[in-house]
Formats: C-alpha cells, sequence, structure tokens
C-alpha cells in the first residue's frame, strides 16, 4: 500500500525549476492551441485555396504526423538530451506553422502543387513538432519534480489543454474574420499560423537560457532505425484506417481494409524487430509491469471516452435543440473548465495526501455519472442542464490528466521515464481515434436507420434559446424526425461510452498502488 505521507519530502525547486517548467507549459500550450485553433478557420482556408474536396487531410496529415512519432520522440528522449529534443520539437512547429501561413501565397510549386495540397504537406511537418511538444512536456516534468511532489506539477499540463481548448475556437474566430486587418494583404487565416511565433520565441528563449541539458543516465546505445520505420510503417495505415472520412474512402471500400492489413503487418514486423533489437523504440518487457500494462489499458479507454464527449455535443445543441454553432461552442467550454479543475486539483491532492488510485477512482464515477446523464438528453431539455452536465464530465476526465502517468513514471526505471511516458500519450491518442471512429459509426448507422441522411440538413438555426426557454420542439430548419433520429444516436453514443468509461474503472481499480519515490532513484520492487 501506499504512504499517505508526502509532507516529509525533501525537494526545493529551484528558478530555474521554474523557468524551465514555464517554457515547456508555453510550448505544449501552443500544441494544444492549435488542435482547436484552425478548425475554426478551415471554412475560410477551403474558400480561399479552393479546396473544399481536401477539407478533411489538413486535419488528418496533422494527426497521422503528431500521432505516429510519440513513440519515437519518447526513445529520443531517452537516448539524448532532453532540451535538445525540445528544442527541436519546437523549431518544427514553428517552421511548419510559417509554412502553413505562406501556404499558397506563390501559386502552384513543383512538387508541392496547389495551395491546398501544400497546406496539407506543411500540416503534417507541424504534426512532426508537435508530437513532441506533448510527450516532451510530462519527460521534462518526471526529470524537474520527484515522483511525490509532480502530480501537481503535471496538473498543469492538463489544465494547459483545458484553456487552450476554450480559447482556440474563440481566437481562430476572431483571427479569421478581423487577422485581415493587421496587415494589409494578408488573409486573416494566415494569422491562425503566424501567432504562433510569439509564443513559440517566448518558449524557446526559456529554454535555451533557462532549462539544464537534462542528460539521460546509463550507456548510450545505438538508435534502432529499422524499427523506427516498422513502427511508421504500420502507424500511419491505422491511422488512416481509423481517420478516414467514410465519404473518402467507405467502410466496404477493399483499399480500407488493405491499409488495416497493412497496419498489422508493419506492427508485426516492428513486434518481430524489437524482440531482436539490442535498444528497441519500446521494450515490450514494460508490458509486464502490471501498473504500465492497465494504465496504458485504461488511457486507451478513457481516451476513447474524452474524445467521443466533445465531438458529438454539438451536433445535438445544433440539430436539436436548434441553437447557432456559437452556442453550441459554448456549450463546450464547461467540459474544458471541469478538466482544467479536475487537472489541477487531483494533482494537488495526490501531492498532498498521496493515493493516485483512489483520486482516478473518484474522477471515473463522476466521468460515469455525467456520461448516464447525457444518455438521457432530451429534446426539451433546458441548456444550462446540458452545460451541468459536460461539467461534470470534465472534472470526472481531469484527473486522468497527470495521475495515470504519474502512476506509469513512478512504476518503471528513470531510463526509461522517455518510451514509458509517451506510451501512455500514443495509448490514449490512438484510444480516442478509434474510439470516435466507432461512436461514429453507431451515429451514422443510427441515423442511417431513421431515414436521415448526413449531410441532408441543415446545421444552423436562427431559433432563439436560453438557458430558461430550450428551442422549440421542432425549430424552423429541423424537422422533428431529424430531431428525434439525432437524440436516439447521441443518447446511445453517450450510453457506450459510459460503458467504456465503467470498463475503464474497473481495470483502473486493479492498478497495484506503490508508493510515490521522493526521489528520482529507481522504483522499489
Amino acid at each position: 500500500m501506499q504512504s499517505s505521507d508526502t509532507s516529509s519530502v525533501d525537494f526545493q525547486p529551484t528558478r530555474e525549476t521554474y523557468y524551465t517548467l514555464f517554457g515547456i507549459l508555453v510550448a505544449l500550450f501552443l500544441g494544444a492551441l492549435d488542435q482547436t485553433i484552425v478548425a475554426t478557420a478551415l471554412p475560410s482556408i477551403v474558400a480561399d485555396l479552393r479546396g473544399l474536396d481536401r477539407y478533411a487531410w489538413v486535419a488528418t496529415s496533422y494527426l497521422v504526423a503528431s500521432t505516429v512519432l510519440v513513440p519515437i520522440y519518447g526513445k529520443l528522449a531517452d537516448m539524448y538530451s532532453r532540451r535538445k529534443i525540445e528544442l527541436s520539437a519546437i523549431t518544427l512547429f514553428l517552421t511548419g506553422s510559417v509554412l502553413c501561413g505562406l501556404a499558397g501565397e506563390f501559386g502552384t510549386l513543383p512538387l508541392l502543387g496547389d495551395g491546398m495540397n501544400q497546406l496539407i504537406i506543411f500540416r503534417a511537418i507541424q504534426g512532426l513538432g508537435g508530437a513532441g511538444l506533448f510527450g516532451m512536456a510530462f519527460i521534462i516534468i518526471a526529470d524537474l519534480f520527484p515522483p511525490a511532489v509532480r502530480g501537481k506539477y503535471q496538473g498543469y499540463v492538463g489544465a494547459t489543454f483545458g484553456i487552450s481548448s476554450v480559447l482556440g475556437p474563440w481566437v481562430g474566430g476572431l483571427l479569421t474574420d478581423y487577422g485581415g486587418a493587421i496587415v494589409p494583404g494578408i488573409a486573416g487565416w494566415r494569422w491562425v499560423f503566424y501567432v504562433n511565433l510569439p509564443f513559440g520565441a517566448l518558449a524557446l528563449w526559456f529554454i535555451i537560457t533557462r532549462m539544464p541539458p537534462l542528460l539521460p543516465s546509463g550507456k548510450r546505445l545505438r538508435f534502432d532505425y529499422l524499427s523506427a520505420l516498422f513502427l511508421v510503417l504500420g502507424l500511419v495505415p491505422l491511422v488512416l484506417f481509423v481517420q478516414l472520412d467514410a465519404r473518402l474512402l467507405a467502410w466496404t471500400s477493399p483499399w480500407r481494409w488493405a491499409l488495416l492489413a497493412g497496419a498489422v503487418a508493419g506492427m508485426g514486423l516492428f513486434y518481430g524487430r524489437s524482440r531482436r533489437s539490442p535498444n528497441p523504440i519500446l521494450e515490450f518487457s514494460l508490458f509486464r509491469n502490471p501498473v504500465f500494462a492497465r494504465s496504458n489499458l485504461a488511457l486507451f479507454l478513457l481516451g476513447a471516452a474524452f474524445l467521443a464527449l466533445g465531438i458529438f455535443l454539438p451536433l445535438f445543441m445544433v440539430n436539436v435543440l436548434g441553437v447557432s454553432a456559437t452556442r453550441a461552442g459554448v456549450s463546450l467550454i464547461p467540459l474544458s473548465l471541469g478538466v482544467v479543475s479536475g487537472s489541477v486539483l487531483s494533482g494537488q491532492l495526490v501531492s498532498r495526501f498521496g493515493h493516485y488510485r483512489r483520486w482516478m477512482l473518484i474522477g471515473i464515477a463522476l466521468l460515469v455519472v455525467g456520461t448516464l446523464l447525457l444518455s438521457q438528453l432530451t429534446p426539451d431539455i433546458a441548456y444550462w442542464r446540458v452545460t451541468l452536465y459536460m461539467l461534470i464530465c470534465g472534472l470526472g476526465i481531469g484527473p486522468s490528466m497527470p495521475l495515470y502517468t504519474l502512476a506509469i513514471q513512478n512504476a518503471v526505471e528513470r531510463p526509461q521515464i522517455g518510451q514509458a511516458t509517451s506510451a501512455s500519450q500514443f495509448f490514449r491518442q490512438i484510444g480516442g481515434a478509434i474510439g470516435t471512429a466507432l461512436m461514429g459509426m453507431v451515429l451514422a448507422t443510427t441515423l442511417a436507420s431513421a431515414g436521415v441522411m448526413e449531410g441532408g440538413f441543415s446545421t444552423e438555426s436562427n431559433a432563439p434559446t436560453t438557458a430558461e426557454a430550450p428551442a422549440p420542439a421542432e425549430s424552423p430548419t429541423t424537422p422533428a424526425f431529424v430531431q428525434e433520429a439525432f437524440t436516439r444516436a447521441i443518447t446511445r453514443i453517450y450510453l457506450y461510452v459510459a460503458f467504456i468509461v465503467v470498463a475503464g474503472g474497473l481495470v483502473t481499480f486493479t492498478i497495484p498502488e506503490l508508493e510515490l519515490r521522493k526521489t528520482n532513484a529507481a522504483p522499489a520492487r
């Protein structure tokens, strides 16, 4: 059992430590903001670049690159200076940002094609850097703070995600609509990418001038490039298989299933190479560690739940309650605020009292309550009740941000911190990708069974809606049968999400609770 006494930790952070923490959180903020700020600007982007037929690829190219590179960054962090890896990730991300802002400015280019193709390629470059911004934050914090006090600092990572998800859509809309006045002749949507530069410069300054090298311990072995190649060959088709829009490549298409076959083959080669390599990208012996294995399974399940919460609610708000797209976006703010509060509070509680599994289970209990409440949505529900349910869900999901990673880091050897930490991020991301794909199929089949075709209805409504007086049962642009179909589909999705969360809770209950180490020495066995 884990002791609850963390007050005897002999650790005093220096000013340099706090400067380093601030620098990596600013860098993380860039990556997290980019995930939401670009979505708001996409309609203007595709109109300007005339690329509506490639709309989905702007997000897909970023997602593929940022997911695939996560395990590789983790391994590099175990081999080289953390500072150099972080600087490389920020530089790559900022380079991609500048290139995205310039997409189409010089017309069609050799090899790159037109402006829309350029943007897709440059978003992939951004994603290559973004993968490092996320993974390295937890890894560097693990170097700066011992596990007994690390929770409260890792809680700030979850808070950064939450704040960026609130600010992103608003800033994206503001820059898209009014950014053209900043420099005449430069379209407003381009500032969605250029805005990264001042924040990136600030992060680079703090990291270059204040962050220690954070060199890995132990003997350095040669990086296994063949293992990395096989990993990429396996993960790229896997992410494409689960994320490609069915309108681009139908689920019944043999090409889609060829992607899955390629993923299985690539991951098979990766596994075989990893078993023989003296320095694999991911040491599969880690899965014999029950804390590592069970925490990652729980993160996989909770990642699916978290993404589904935010993706499908706006469909209900617009097509059932009849609110505007803006008010539908506002309804997600309580979710983000809950994540911020839950992440910070749980990190503080673990650092003060210990017992990380207790706080994980409390968060899951809240999340189960929130998702079950969402599964009871009706067409006449008040706006304020929906936002309250989302706040409960956010408070429940918040503890998962810092605590599972903390448990994993506390249970592995220090030379494995990088790959173990990146694995937790990877399983969360891939769980989200698979979960949203499956819930999207639930949505499509439920709507189709009710005779509602995706895209065959309006997603805007001018019907007035207030917290006290919900939208009329039938808005001017949404027929009653469409409202009923969407209600049935969304509530069914949230019921399935509740079951997924319960499964994550059962796995979490089996995670061994080790005493949080008061130094960065090797874990007790």
